[in-house]
């Protein structure tokens, strides 16, 4: 079964295999959380929703889920067993951990909020059960934000494998609003996400409408926006800021395994990503 959904991906190398298959274990993970309450207290959203559900073409690593009210007790351990009978159902033996936080701080991973649930999903020997020649490994890290900033809306967007089921998704402008937020203020000093740039491009390109509610909430909720509102003018002028301080060379290094036609990439500049803003929608 893995195979077969392994060859619809018609990969062309050990990277895009991997990827694959790694999309497909999230679809899973995705499965086992359907057959519990956990889509009526939690949404899905970032860079592994919008391919999933709404067709970006690049690759994306994590879960990450928001409550849709705060509840610092939330706790992702009831689910556990749902997340591995469902692997165990198409023959994946599987484990999940809790990060080692050794050193407690506000940013645990580059954007993590202490708040936010960060466990890893790993998949034991599910390279050499698909039949694939690698000695890498995969994991899958699902974070849960327990006190998010609100304002967002969501969807119920059905999926087909490993079964038909809904997920409750954040839709696009919310999407939007929370890749404007990393974009912006992700707590890298000096390394920047291509993937960020990636989406960025991808939103214009689609005419995606940006929710200036909900970015404002996020801004504020990290502190990263004072201001008791933000208008569209901000906005535009942080984001020429950013164009014009980072080194595109780094970006396109970050987003290319992410990918499979990096030709596209050559246009990123500066000037491309301001022209891109003079066509950026808001509501």
């Amino acid at each position: 079964m893995i195979k077969e959904w392994i060859t619809e991906y018609k990969p062309q190398n050990e990277e895009e295999t991997l990827s694959a298959l790694r999309e497909i274990m999230q679809e899973i993970a995705l499965a086992g959380l359907s057959r519990t309450d956990f889509f009526d207290k939690a949404a899905f959203y970032g860079g592994t929703a919008l391919r999933i559900f709404y067709g970006l073409d690049r690759f994306s690593e994590d879960l990450d889920f928001s409550l849709l009210e705060s509840n610092p007790d939330f706790s992702l351990e009831p689910y556990f067993p749902y997340i591995i009978a469902e692997f165990e159902a198409v023959g994946i033996k599987v484990s999940i951990r809790e990060k080692d936080k050794k050193i407690k701080t506000q940013v645990e991973s580059a954007f993590l909020k202490s708040e936010t649930i960060w466990k890893e999903l790993v998949l034991e020997d599910i390279i050499k059960q698909a039949g694939i020649q690698s000695n890498k490994s995969i994991k899958i890290k699902i974070e849960v934000d327990r006190q998010p900033p609100l304002g967002f809306e969501t969807e119920e967007k059905l999926l087909l494998r490993p079964f038909s089921f809904y997920v409750k998704c954040f839709t696009l402008p919310s999407l939007f609003a929370g890749k404007m937020h990393a974009l912006l203020f992700r707590k890298w000093k000096n390394r920047v996400k291509g993937r960020d740039w990636y989406d960025f491009e991808w939103y214009i390109k689609k005419g995606i409408v940006l929710d200036i509610n909900h970015f404002h909430k996020r801004a504020k909720d990290t502190g990263d926006w004072k201001e008791k509102t933000i208008s569209q003018k901000q906005i535009t002028n942080l984001l020429s800021e950013r164009f014009n301080s980072i080194s595109f060379d780094n970006v396109k290094e970050d987003v290319v395994r992410f990918i499979k036609d990096d030709t596209a990439l050559k246009i990123w500049s500066p000037k491309y990503f301001s022209d891109l803003l003079e066509k950026m929608k808001f509501v």
